[in-house]
Order: C-alpha cells, then sequence, then structure tokens
C-alpha cells in the first residue's frame, strides 16, 4: 500500500528548475511530479528487464493509480512503454503487489485494486507484457469452505513446490495457497513469531518472499520506519516463516518529525531474480528533500546477497561499471595533521575535485589504520565547513551520511578486510555503499558549483590506500524521449 507524501514545502526552498532536477542515471518519472511511486511486478523475460511504478492521476473527475512499465537490457537504461494496466483495463486503480511466473511459464501479477477490497491477479499474454488477460479477484475460503474474512492490501505470491502462496499486508500478514491460482484457502498467520527488534505495531506491506542463499528474505516496509527486512528458514509442516534475524534499510534523520506517518526515504521495495541468479531490489526514494518529494526517483538497482556468514550484503549491480569513463587513481593519500585544537587532533584536506555531476568513488582505507578512527570524506565541500559529509564513526558503531547514521562497525568486519566505501553522485542524488554491508541514501540540494572532495579524519590521520574516481555517462535518453512522447500516459477517463 503507498504512502501519501506530505505536500507541504518548507517556505525557503528554493526552487528547482526541472532540468536541475533530472537525473543522469537513477530512474525517475518523467512526467513531472507525482506520486506514489512504489516500484511493482519486476519481471527478467527474454533477457529483458521489466518494471512496473506506480502512477498517480486523475480518471473520471477523481484521482486513480495505474502501473506504468519501463524495460531495460540493463537495469539502466529504461524505455518507457504504453501503459497496459490501468483502470480503462482493469476497471479500478492500481496498487502495490508483486510480479511472479505461473507453473506454465506465463508472467503474472498479484496486486491490490484500488477501493475494491480485494487483491487481484492478471496473467500476460506474452513476454513483452503488452498485453493480458482480464484480472479477477481473489475470492479466499477456509479449510472447511466457508468464506474467509482476511483483509486484503499489498499482496505477493510465490511458488513452494507445487503449491502457490500467497500473502496480504499486516502486522502479521495472512497466509492463503492454492495449487491454481483460482481457489484459494486460508492458511493461518505468515509469522511463526516477530522479533524483539522490531516495534511492536510495525505492520508488514509492500512484502517481497524469496530464497536467498540457504535462507528466505521477506523484504517488506513498515508505514512508519521504511524499508527492512527479514531472513530466517521456511517451516513445511506448518507453513510458516520463521524470521531468525530482522534489519533497516531506512533510518531517522535529523530533523524528521517523529510523528510523520511515513518516513520514506527508502521506501517501497520491488526485487527480480536476475537470468544469471543475483536478486536485485529497488526501492522509491521519496522524502528525502521536499524538492525532490514528487519526484518519483528510485534507488539505484541494488544486489542482495547472504554468504555462509549469515551477515546480508547489499551492493551495486555490476551494469553500473559500465558507465565508467575517464578513471582517476591515487594511492597512499596522506592527510596533514591540525594540531591547533585544544582537544584531540583533526585533519581536514582536500583530496581531488568532483569531475562532474555524475561520478562514482571508491575509497579504501587500509583495515589498521581504520581502527577506533572516525574518519570519511566530504562531497561537494566548499573548504568552510559546508559539503555532505560521509564518516566512519567507530565511536558510535555507526556510518553518518549527510544528517542519517545506520549501523556499521570495523570491529565487524572479518580480520584483514579493509574499508571499502563506494559512492554515487547524481547531481544532487548520493547513494553510498560500505563494505557491501550498509547501503544509504541522501541529496544534497546545494551541489552546483561545489566540487570539493575532502578528507577529514579525528585523532592520528588515516592514510588513504586508494581512491578512485570515474566519470559516469548519463542512462538517461529513454527518460529524455518518454518526456516528450508522453507514451506512458494513462487515460484520464472511460473510452
Amino acid at each position: 500500500m503507498f504512502a501519501r507524501p506530505v505536500e507541504s514545502v518548507a517556505a525557503d526552498a528554493p526552487l528547482q528548475p526541472l532540468d536541475d532536477l533530472v537525473l543522469n542515471y537513477h530512474l525517475m518519472h518523467p512526467g513531472g511530479d507525482s506520486s506514489p511511486s512504489d516500484p511493482n511486478a519486476a519481471f527478467y523475460l527474454d533477457g529483458t528487464c521489466h518494471l512496473h511504478y506506480i502512477l498517480e492521476h486523475p480518471w473520471n473527475g477523481k484521482s486513480s493509480c495505474s502501473f506504468v512499465h519501463v524495460s531495460s537490457p540493463d537495469m539502466l537504461h529504461w524505455t518507457w512503454q504504453s501503459t497496459t494496466l490501468q483502470p480503462t483495463f482493469t476497471g479500478h486503480g492500481m496498487f502495490s503487489g508483486t510480479g511472479f511466473i505461473t507453473k506454465e511459464g506465463q508472467p503474472a501479477i498479484i496486486y491490490h485494486g484500488q477501493g475494491s477490497g480485494r487483491n487481484w491477479i492478471v496473467i500476460a499474454k506474452d513476454n513483452q507484457l503488452s498485453d493480458w488477460e482480464k484480472p479477477y479477484p481473489i475470492e479466499v475460503k477456509t479449510a472447511d469452505g466457508q468464506p474467509s474474512t482476511i483483509r486484503f492490501w499489498d499482496p505477493d505470491c510465490f511458488r513452494i513446490g507445487d503449491t502457490y502462496y500467497a500473502i496480504s499486508g499486516g502486522q502479521n500478514p495472512p497466509l492463503i495457497k492454492s495449487k491454481d491460482l483460482k481457489n484459494w484457502t486460508y492458511v493461518g498467520d505468515f509469522l511463526q513469531h516477530d522479533l524483539p527488534n522490531v516495534a511492536l505495531g510495525e505492520d508488514i506491506s509492500c512484502g517481497n518472499f524469496f530464497k536467498l542463499g540457504d535462507k528466505w528474505m521477506l523484504l517488506c516496509i513498515s508505514h512508519p520506519f521504511g524499508c527492512r527486512y527479514y531472513l530466517g528458514d521456511w517451516d513445511a509442516t506448518a507453513e510458516q516463516f520463521v524470521p531468525e534475524k530482522a534489519g533497516r534499510m531506512n533510518w531517522h534523520r535529523e530533523g524528521q518529525s517523529l510523528n510523520q506517518l511515513c518516513r520514506a526515504d527508502v521506501f517501497a521495495p520491488e526485487s527480480v531474480l536476475t537470468p544469471d541468479g543475483r536478486r536485485v531490489m529497488w526501492a522509491w526514494c521519496a522524502e528525502l528533500d521536499p524538492a525532490t518529494r514528487r519526484k518519483s526517483i528510485q534507488s539505484l538497482p541494488r544486489e542482495l546477497s547472504l554468504p555462509a556468514d549469515g551477515v546480508l550484503r547489499i551492493k551495486p549491480i555490476r551494469e553500473l561499471e559500465s558507465l565508467r569513463y575517464e578513471p582517476i587513481v591515487l594511492h597512499d593519500v596522506q592527510v596533514s595533521e591540525n594540531k591547533d585544537r585544544f582537544f584531540g587532533v583533526f585533519a581536514c584536506n582536500r583530496i581531488a575535485e568532483l569531475p562532474g555531476d555524475a561520478v562514482e568513488l571508491r575509497i579504501t582505507v587500509d583495515r589498521a589504520q581504520a581502527e577506533r578512527r572516525c574518519f570519511g570524506i566530504t562531497l561537494f565541500s566548499d573548504g568552510k565547513g559546508g559539503g555532505l559529509p560521509i564518516l566512519i564513526r567507530n565511536d558510535t558503531g555507526t556510518v553518518r551520511v549527510g544528517d542519517t547514521e545506520a549501523p556499521f562497525a570495523v570491529s565487524d568486519l572479518p580480520p584483514g578486510e579493509d574499508v571499502e566505501l563506494r559512492v554515487f553522485i547524481d547531481k544532487y542524488f548520493v547513494e553510498v555503499f560500505v563494505n557491501d554491508r550498509q547501503a544509504m541514501v541522501a541529496t544534497y540540494m546545494g551541489y552546483r558549483g561545489k566540487t570539493g572532495l575532502d578528507e577529514y579524519s579525528f585523532g592520528p590521520p588515516a592514510p588513504l590506500k586508494k581512491v578512485e574516481i570515474w566519470k559516469l555517462k548519463p542512462a538517461n535518453k529513454g527518460f529524455r524521449e518518454a518526456r516528450t512522447s508522453r507514451v506512458w500516459e494513462p487515460a484520464t477517463g472511460q473510452q
């Protein structure tokens, strides 16, 4: 279920011309302001990745929602297709759901029908997703054949053996099952139990359940706290998910109201399994700044994996490397101490100038040099303390990006593993990956004309073992074409 972002904009927020907000290689809606923008129903079919996202639009004098359809050969260069899954076809608006493949090999989507009080299934007639069978509602019965009264929203459908299972939203989602996608039986609670680090009252919405490594992962949100996940096992006898670990992908920002319903910096995730076996996810980045609140920006595609140590890995997809050009490599960058302080010693020096507004950085710090230090970099530095800080804080066991902190501790890394920061700069939008174990997003709207890249450290300076800088080629040709053609635009009333 989507959350409608707050409409108010700070009085002192500078107006941003459209082209200034158009990103170089992030997926965003080409039609100007729109909301919500949950990514939905992802497929990889015949070598092409397909993704949908929600678009709110007028319909018959009211507001409704459609699934905008984009496709890509590499999850970076997107082409907008005609919007088929819209109210003129379905008879209702399209709210969140997921994609799956039927036993017969057909792409299918389970979703919530806006205003219908039901979850629905629609099955594609082709692998281009250009033609669909008429959707039908899910009717659920109890084991003794009586109508079930479960609450419907934000469904996910997955298959184990020859049985289809589906969950809806809720604090403990109801689980249903079917052999044929037509006759559904209520099973019971999906979660066998919840975990102590999940707050009482958190809902599970925008769910996506899949195998990852030798565990099962439930990728989801809670509306108050944003994107999160569970890892655990599937109990085939009880037909329940047994969570063992819960984690978050969204964190509170300083200055962000605790009373705000949806803190949607990273929100409404969706994932797909690629032909080479990678699990790749996107998330809607909605609330980072008033200027970007209705720009429908999706995170970079992130690869999820779960190695033998049981620690979730999150890393940018390798296809991003195809955008690199004009590399700059610096080795053994030393930082000068500034001892003109009464308490402690700090260092802050210019490393380089950012070579444009589409840049990737990879910064490596020797493990021994990273121990017990507070260190990091500042993007868009003006040399006077301004800019976007990215700090490893060993004092708190966190990484700080802008005004947000998330868990990360150097001491948790295996012995001998260096600290590695990967930073993706797309104009004002920044994504940070730390040792493939943490990922964060931020915006810095004052980026124009600020090219300084500084290092900061407190205590003995932390020399940088290696600094790699690449310019990145734009991947937004399809966006610019769709902004003109508006091929994606849904109908506004009955045809």
